[in-house]
């Protein structure tokens, strides 16, 4: 982790907060959002998403599907992803992708966020239950495979623990630049399963792309930074910080990095991930 602050960004305070709205930062313009609004149990906005199904990597145990059991808006601005077992044992849940793609351009930052909550089940209740909140570089839907398309993951938590994951993957698989597949990451202590704010900010102002830096927070505290030294290499560092990419949230079941459920996991609403808004903005 890079002690680098970027004080202009943890300086950041919202001027409007709201369940109906992304909020606005003094120093940002608000380039797009999404606000879940719609009637409880609605689906995502179709012009805003695709609702992915059948999906199974990282021998992962749900099957994503389109049902309004796992994936609803609430009616209260937020949309709810839930992951449910059905009686023989079986795992669904959802994933939605943002059609709404970008790219963070030069001398200027460029910052993407997400306020979220967990759902309130215990977390001796939440093994092999897996929520994020993540970008994926656009060129995967053009013929690049993974990770030379690049993948930005801001939040992502396992089992229940209260411990937030920021990775960076990028290059070839195995090894490369971020060490595949464990990436490059960084760490922070969640308080509770409540709400809490998860960003990540491109700062391209640097003379050079070896000053350019990518930093993560939670609630305005820094918690990891990459940059274009330390990656070290041009190509790879432009299909993170100069390269389309798109939103993800999803909530996975089982697979490589949790572990598979077991006989305490609960699912349904207590399990699920809450997400009030999905923001992007640049520095004005």
């Amino acid at each position: 982790m890079f002690v680098k602050v970027l004080t202009s960004v943890l300086a950041l305070t919202a001027s409007t907060v709201s369940a109906e709205g992304a909020p606005g930062y003094a120093g940002f313009g608000l380039v797009w959002a999404e606000t879940f609004d719609g009637a409880a149990g609605s689906a995502v906005n179709s012009n805003n998403w695709n609702i992915i199904t059948g999906l199974k990597v990282n021998n992962e145990w749900q099957t994503y599907t389109t049902s309004s059991q796992n994936l609803q808006l609430s009616g209260g601005a937020t949309v709810q992803i839930v992951p449910r077992k059905d009686s023989s044992g079986q795992w669904t849940s959802a994933r939605i992708e943002s059609k709404y793609t970008f790219t963070p351009p030069a001398g200027t930052q460029t910052m993407a966020e997400a306020k979220l909550r967990f759902g309130d089940n215990d977390i001796a209740n939440k093994q092999g239950i897996w929520p994020a909140f993540w970008l994926l570089g656009n060129s995967i839907n053009n013929g690049v495979g993974w990770p030379t398309c690049g993948e930005l993951d801001v939040m992502e938590t396992v089992n229940g623990q209260l411990t937030g994951h920021g990775t960076v993957h990028c290059d070839v698989y195995p090894g490369g630049v971020c060490n595949e597949p464990n990436g490059i990451a960084g760490t922070i202590s969640i308080p509770d399963q409540s709400w809490h704010n998860w960003r990540i900010v491109w700062d391209r102002r640097a003379s050079s792309w070896t000053g350019e830096t990518i930093t993560w927070y939670m609630d305005g505290q820094q918690f990891h930074q990459i940059s274009g030294s330390s990656i070290n290499n041009q190509g790879v560092w432009n299909s993170l910080s100069n390269s389309a990419m798109f939103f993800i949230l999803n909530v996975a079941v089982g697979g490589d990095w949790p572990g598979a459920p077991n006989s305490a996991t609960l699912d349904g609403y207590g399990s699920m991930m809450e997400v009030a808004y999905v923001a992007h903005y640049i520095a004005t």
